[in-house]
């Protein structure tokens, strides 16, 4: 029997079988998947193979095995910084949710999460969010940001997830289609999934005024299946975005301003840092790269133990 991962709560998960019936498995034993040094070996959107059990008192679902995913997104284990945590997995595309006030997204954040979606090849958009409230130097960045970004192939909406007139192309993208939602803590990320299904009813958190960083209202991952079609996985807030098994050579890679020169470089091990003749050092100088982006290649090819790279000094 063949299943959907709809919810991982670490001991048990709620599958979605294909005939729409919604059940609860275990896993029998430890499940390893190969190559992988993980929190979590099954997270939603994980197509996984179960065997049933029927006694006289109940249906017992055990989960087998899992099926090869065609991609996935890690974070940084929170306690275990040398293994990571499987946010979701065979995904269409990510939107990332971003808000420049209440609270506020950092730029080097949003860089790092993309880096991480162009690693594991999933589409990105980013959603930019609470425009309602912006001042004049928000709505600035917010323009900004928007040119730097959808030059580089990235789809940018300004949007005001509780009104259904600003996300009416949303749900045209969704239908059919799994997606993933996520973003910092009190970005509106449960907001918009209600705003697309309202019988979804999600609960929905609130700011703290003393630090306006929003309270985590999703403990784990969950997909939900839309009225209209297509699934949407709501995740935790992530406060910061630790990337891992990636080489630090490779970061340049991941940059797409920074892949299409490097073959341009004196050097061809040149890390774009102190090298002579460095195509991608002279194109931030003539600003055919932005200033931020390349501060954030900067940051992580000099990650330390401190959370620095939350921020970077540009706004």
């Amino acid at each position: 029997m063949q299943g959907e991962v709809i919810k991982s709560t670490g001991k048990w998960y709620k599958v979605l079988l294909e005939g729409g019936a919604v059940v609860q498995a275990s896993v029998k034993g430890k499940l390893r998947l190969a190559g992988l040094k993980t929190t979590n070996p099954i997270a939603a959107g994980d197509v996984v193979n179960l065997t049933v059990i029927d006694t006289s008192s109940e249906t017992i679902y055990t989960i087998q095995s899992v099926k090869a995913r065609k991609n996935y997104l890690v974070r940084k284990s929170t306690n275990l910084s040398k293994q990571m945590q499987i946010i979701a997995a065979n995904i269409d595309r990510v939107y990332l949710v971003v808000t420049l006030k209440s609270p506020e997204t950092q730029v080097a954040f949003i860089d790092r999460f993309l880096v991480a979606a162009e690693s594991f090849r999933i589409p990105a958009t980013i959603l930019f969010n609470k425009i309602d409230v912006y001042g004049p130097k928000e709505k600035d960045l917010m323009i900004y940001l928007t040119e730097i970004y959808k030059e580089l192939g990235y789809p940018c909406h300004h949007i005001i997830a509780e009104d259904p007139n600003y996300i009416t192309f949303l749900k045209k993208e969704i239908k059919g289609n799994k997606v993933m939602i996520s973003g910092n803590s009190g970005v509106g990320k449960t907001t918009l999934v209600n705003s697309l299904d309202s019988s979804l009813e999600l609960r929905v958190g609130e700011i703290s005024r003393a630090h306006e960083q929003g309270r985590h209202t999703t403990t784990f991952s969950e997909m939900h299946a839309l009225e209209s079609g297509g699934f949407i996985i709501d995740t935790p807030g992530i406060r910061a975005f630790g990337l891992v098994d990636l080489e630090k050579e490779h970061y340049a890679h991941y940059f797409p301003e920074m892949r299409e020169l490097l073959g341009a470089c004196k050097f061809h091990n040149c890390r774009h840092l102190e090298e002579p003749k460095c195509a991608i050092k002279k194109a931030v100088d003539e600003e055919k790269i932005a200033s931020s982006r390349y501060l954030t290649y900067l940051q992580l090819m000099s990650e330390d133990a401190s959370e620095s790279y939350r921020k970077n000094d540009f706004k």
